[in-house]
């Protein structure tokens, strides 16, 4: 593995490690248990699901609902896995690391390497470096989240949003997603009055289906594109 490579690999970990911070900090302070962040982030290991799932429910969502949101949040997961699935090998073993390991920042750097055992040392190297630091950052949030009774005042409530915004910036490049994720807000802001916590959230999926109004079959598809051979850190900080 190359040094620029290791370079940006410690830099996303780092960052993310702070994220970690903020999760295990505003978790703790929303009165749940300190074993809560500690264990969704060594089992889901997925910061953006995790974020979404305690914030509805400390926001009187229902947990089913909750876990739901999750689950569609991580589905993105699907396509990631046919894209580098080549890179687990055949033990079981391997493959079932390599799923959980298997979230943005890993793919990322696996796909923009061109050298099959540089893509293999990138996709491992990044996803085994994320999974200490993000959860030694939500251990240290937690412990540090229970001497915190206002994480308001540390800025820490506004890392929820500012992590899905991260998310979905990229995204909002392309007219039809810009105008999925209109539809999607006026869908939640206009059932939030109306519904329990966590389904407007769900309702606003129905948004996804205006990026296929107006688009013929093969717009559809989207194009296959070659991975560079440099690397590139990806363009959010934030484990999912």
């Amino acid at each position: 593995m190359d040094r620029r490579l290791v370079r940006d690999i410690a830099l996303v970990c780092l960052a993310d490690g702070f994220v970690g911070v903020s999760f295990g900090a505003i978790t703790v302070s929303e009165d749940l248990p300190i074993w809560l962040p500690i264990l969704l982030s060594v089992v889901v290991f997925a910061g953006a699901s995790q974020f979404v799932f305690v914030g509805l429910v400390t926001s009187g969502g229902n947990p089913i609902a909750a876990m739901a949101a999750g689950l569609l949040v991580n589905a993105r997961h699907l396509p990631m896995g046919f894209a580098i699935g080549d890179l687990f090998g055949r033990s079981w073993l391997r493959r079932i690391l390599g799923s959980h390991l298997l979230i943005d920042e890993s793919v990322a750097f696996a796909l923009a390497q061109r050298d099959p055992m540089q893509r293999r040392a990138a996709f491992w190297g990044c996803g085994i470096g994320l999974f200490v630091s993000w959860n030694l950052g939500v251990f240290l949030g937690a412990v540090g989240g229970t001497a915190i009774t206002d994480t308001d005042t540390l800025g820490l409530d506004a890392a929820f949003p500012a992590v899905l915004l991260a998310l979905a910036l990229p995204a909002l490049r392309d007219t039809a997603t810009r105008w999925a994720a209109l539809t999607g807000a006026v869908i939640a802001v206009a059932a939030a009055p109306f519904l329990p916590a966590g389904l407007p959230v769900l309702l606003a999926l129905a948004g996804v289906a205006v990026t296929f109004i107006g688009r013929s079959p093969a717009d559809r598809t989207p194009p296959r594109s070659t991975p560079s051979h440099e690397s590139v850190s990806p363009e959010s900080g934030v484990a999912s």
